[in-house]
């Protein structure tokens, strides 16, 4: 089979400290409590330009990148039937505690773990998922780590409820649209940050009241205003950075703000007296548990929520994972970045 590796070349001018090359892999033998998974489309995030640009931790050359995956299973095994389609957890060491993990904690696409750019993979079965059927291949290989994410970040962590207002920054990724669309379908009033016009517009598309540029010095003004007198319960962040003195100004004695990341380093958060005399709380949040991921694709199912895909290439080949990449590193999406590995002609493929 044919895996992506990391390695320590790194194109140049790439501006990366690490690179990809492609090299034929042979797939183990699948324990009794394991299943082997033919890929079909798997997804990026940022960590994956974090990690080729050497600022995330205990990287690994030699490591299959890739977090997100959908597949089908092709071994016999006592939980899946052989052909069934499933969804893979994108994290290991996490079962149930709503606290942290149980254990070491490790993530999808750097070893020990598998990775989801290659042709098959052996897993546990139980980081498998039966795959919701209203999902096209690239809508299934976009939906976990980022749709794992924004579910912890919004309802383990920011506890919100239908009627509520909530606040999400950084409105076209994929954790940030994920939280969008669920806080949409639980009922809430959901307003958002971005620097792009567009982006915004295409928020209130799919459900948001309405945004704010927050480049613009008068932006917590302008989202009062949006408001029109109501507080926010949560934010929901990505970013950090300099709004966090003026979050309280517009959020709800006892509000929340989850925060997943923090893209914005200078200057560092700065959590203000205001936010302490109004009982605001700062929880910090990482991806999620097995037992989350579980309620989530349960919660994505019963909505029916379809993800939002910005772009799908054809085939794990090195001009689409340079194609991807790129496009990750700019900045030019709205939603997910999916190759389609396998089984193009899949019923779940859409039509492109």
């Amino acid at each position: 089979m044919v895996s992506v590796l990391l390695t320590t070349n790194p194109k140049p001018n790439s501006g990366f400290k690490y690179g990809f090359e492609f090299k034929e892999q042979a797939l183990g033998q699948p324990a009794s409590d394991q299943a082997v998974v033919k890929i079909q489309a798997a997804a990026f995030n940022h960590r994956d330009i974090w990690i080729l640009k050497g600022q995330y931790p205990a990287i690994i050359p030699g490591s299959v990148p890739g977090s997100d995956g959908v597949g089908i299973v092709t071994s016999e095994t006592a939980s899946f039937k052989q052909g069934q389609r499933v969804l893979i957890n994108p994290g290991s060491g996490w079962d149930e505690d709503e606290r942290a993990p149980e254990q070491d904690f490790k993530i999808l696409g750097l070893l020990p773990c598998i990775g989801t750019f290659t042709d098959s993979v052996v897993v546990d079965t139980k980081e498998l998922l039966p795959c919701p059927e209203h999902l096209s291949t690239a809508e299934a290989a976009a939906l976990p780590l980022a749709g794992l994410t924004a579910y912890r970040a919004l309802f383990t962590k920011a506890k919100v409820r239908a009627g509520e207002h909530v606040l999400i920054t950084g409105i076209g990724g994929g954790v940030a649209l994920f939280a969008l669309q669920f806080a949409v379908a639980a009922g809430a009033h959901v307003y958002v940050t971005s620097s792009n016009p567009d982006k915004i517009e295409k928020a209130i598309q799919l459900g948001a009241k309405g945004g704010v540029n927050y480049k613009d010095e008068n932006c917590i003004s302008e989202l009062k205003k949006l408001l029109n007198g109501n507080l926010l319960s949560a934010i929901i962040d990505g970013a950090g950075g300099p709004l966090y003195e003026q979050y309280p100004r517009v959020m709800r004695t006892g509000g929340i703000i989850a925060n997943y990341g923090q893209t914005v380093r200078d200057p560092a958060v700065h959590f203000t007296a205001l936010a302490f005399i109004k009982n605001i709380e700062l929880r910090g949040t990482t991806m999620g548990s097995r037992a989350e991921f579980k309620k989530m694709v349960a919660f994505v199912d019963a909505h029916k929520i379809k993800p939002i895909v910005s772009q799908v290439w054809q085939g794990l080949t090195e001009e689409s994972v340079d194609e991807a990449v790129r496009t990750m590193a700019n900045g030019e999406q709205f939603g997910k970045l999916v190759i389609q590995i396998g089984d193009i002609d899949s019923p779940h493929t859409p039509k492109l």
